[in-house]
């Protein structure tokens, strides 16, 4: 190499070490006189716009699919982790994840069998918007018109709205599906009958437990089993509390009061009850129960604890 091409080759190393020291100095200093942004700027509207690249894409679509699903969980998880984690939300509507129906929406434009889209949408938009959530549901039955999953998840946010009779009209129509299973029927029937129970809230999530294909929905499905689990035991605690109030003639004054009293009662389910090593009645996440005094009943917080019936 010559000297001309080793001057050369200098030269041209300090000019683009030079270029990136003034792109990184050029952006430190725009973004130190960058105004504050308001609350929930991160809500682009950009976002809205995603369905438009359907075949725009180059053949790329369910790509940019799978890229507005993941950002859709990416972006409501934020949200819960900003407001505390999901201990902290009983409610998803003061979060205002007003971006969410938009991305699930591009991604089953982009990807009409985008499956998992629907049934998470089924999940989650009934607590923030249930016509966005029926929205969802429908346009998946109008793209898949041959998958009775998509009517019972429809079902269920109808009878999560407590609208029994249109549930009942939904899984009737799942059920002419051919590969519905027969419990699709019966669920029908159930709603008619007895939408508002707590044994037909059982069959609802036990039946999206086991059909579940996704993580999001097991995960679903099982903590609204375990809150139907803790509403049975906390019948049976205020049957205890209200036994022991008529032989005593007072509230206990903790739950250690009150376990001797349980090993001896005939209150029925008393013998499915557990307490831990702080002598605590617990629930069946091992989360210990409240006795409220004020009442003389069982108290109980856990998001899971919230199940849609009367």
């Amino acid at each position: 190499m010559t000297s001309k091409n080793i001057k050369d080759a200098i030269l041209s190393t300090v000019v683009v070490g030079l270029g990136f020291v003034a792109i990184f100095a050029l952006t430190g200093r725009l973004e130190s006189a960058r105004p504050p942004l308001p609350t929930g700027y991160e809500d682009s509207d950009l976002t809205f716009e995603g369905g438009r690249l359907l075949g725009y894409s180059l053949g790329a679509d369910g790509l940019v699919a799978d890229w507005y699903w993941m950002r859709a969980l990416q972006y409501l998880g934020s949200k819960i982790v900003g407001a505390g984690g999901f201990s902290m939300v009983h409610d998803l509507k003061p979060l205002n994840p007003r971006l969410l129906y938009p991305m699930l929406d591009n991604a089953s434009t982009l990807d009409p069998r985008f499956l998992t889209v629907y049934t998470y949408g089924a999940m989650v938009l009934p607590d923030i918007d249930a016509k966005e959530a029926i929205r969802l549901l429908e346009k998946g039955i109008k793209n898949n018109p041959g998958e009775w999953k998509l009517y019972h998840f429809l079902g269920y946010i109808y009878w999560q709205q407590k609208d029994y009779q249109m549930s009942a009209q939904i899984y009737d129509r799942g059920s002419q599906i051919q590969g519905a299973p027969n419990w699709m029927r019966m669920m029908a029937i159930n709603m008619r009958s007895q939408g508002s129970s707590r044994e037909t809230a059982r069959q609802m999530y036990t039946q999206m437990l086991n059909e579940a294909q996704d993580d999001e929905t097991r995960i679903f499905a099982r903590s609204r089993l375990l809150g139907l689990d803790s509403l049975d035991e906390q019948d049976v605690i205020n049957a205890a509390l209200r036994s022991f109030q008529n032989n005593v003639g007072r509230c206990p004054v903790s739950w250690k009061e009150l376990l001797p009293f349980l090993r001896t009662s005939r209150v029925p389910g008393v013998e499915r009850l557990r307490v831990n090593r702080s002598q605590e009645l617990i629930d069946p996440s091992d989360t210990p129960y409240l006795l409220e005094s004020s009442d003389c009943s069982v108290k109980h917080d856990r998001i899971h604890s919230h199940v849609a019936i009367d």
